[in-house]
């Protein structure tokens, strides 16, 4: 589904994000967490780093490490200051990562930057740069890119599932599901029409690997009863939208960045702070990576 483009939600979701990137230029030298950042956005942790991911094009540690490398740029410029100050401001440990860094980014050392010509700005997609006296302040400022994808609003009734919490490293979620599976599939709880889901409570590209917090879930009748390692709990209905994923679980935050950061702002809807979740159609266990199908479902505000 094409959405048509409502001027309203564009900026509310465009304000969401401009309230982000104006708290980090203001505040570059400070530790600037995604629970903040994702507080002044009004968005939970999760959907504000796929908004603001899908809408600028970079991840939120991207963008702090690009303007930061910018104003460092910036300094070499106009100022004195020696390399290993600018290395520390920047937040690099040591003079030796700093300059890698920075020769990655400018194609160049920082003494031969300082020493040539070339502008001190690095390519983004959002086209929102380090501004020494003047941040971002105008819905003009932010440039969202993407194409029209095929997107459905669908309604969801409730739906109660057996899980199983995992907290760890993302990569570690398969024996999440192996011993989730053996225990259902021992005590006879998976029926011919059980459905697998996962709910992700955080995204494992920003959280610290060993918080990361995903239920590994599979329908049940209203029957069931939660039973030593596994609880019971239901999915809110509602209207979502849903977006399938072709592909290797790994790239699935790409398509959470399309969905809730290119068609969302544009959708003329509003996400509910409930968690997202995925509907696998077929299992790693069979099937090769590339041919992996999920269908992704993002909670929505009731229509007006």
């Amino acid at each position: 589904m094409k959405p048509r483009t409502k001027p309203g939600t564009l900026r509310f979701y465009k304000q969401c994000v401009l309230r982000a990137l104006i708290h980090i230029q203001q505040h570059l030298d400070e530790s600037l967490s995604l629970e903040e950042l994702a507080r002044l956005a009004c968005l939970s942790p999760f959907h504000f780093h796929h908004v603001f991911s899908g809408m600028t094009g970079e991840t939120v540690s991207a963008h702090i490490r690009r303007l930061r490398l910018e104003r460092a740029a910036t300094r070499l410029k106009l100022a004195r200051n020696l390399v290993v100050d600018l290395a520390f401001e920047a937040g690099y440990e040591n003079h030796e990562s700093f300059s890698r860094a920075f020769r990655k980014a400018f194609g160049m050392s920082p003494a031969q930057f300082r020493r040539r010509n070339g502008v001190a700005l690095l390519e983004a997609p959002s086209a929102v740069h380090y501004r020494a006296e003047r941040p971002p302040n105008s819905f003009r400022t932010l440039k969202i890119k993407g194409r029209p994808m095929n997107v459905t609003i669908k309604q969801i009734a409730p739906m109660q599932v057996a899980f199983m919490r995992h907290v760890g490293p993302y990569d570690d979620v398969g024996r999440t599901w192996e011993r989730f599976m053996m225990l259902m599939g021992k005590e006879g709880w998976l029926g011919s029409g059980s459905q697998c889901i996962g709910i992700c409570h955080d995204d494992p590209a920003v959280t610290r690997p060993d918080r990361v917090r995903y239920d590994a879930c599979a329908t049940v009748d209203r029957s069931f009863r939660a039973e030593g390692e596994i609880g019971v709990q239901t999915i809110t209905g509602g209207d979502y939208a849903m977006m399938t994923h072709f592909g290797p679980y790994a790239k699935l935050g790409e398509s959470y960045a399309k969905l809730l950061g290119q068609w969302l702002p544009r959708s003329g809807r509003r996400l509910r702070s409930v968690p997202c979740f995925e509907i696998y159609l077929n299992s790693p266990e069979s099937t090769e990576p590339a041919e992996l199908i999920t269908d992704i479902y993002a909670p929505l505000e009731a229509k007006l």
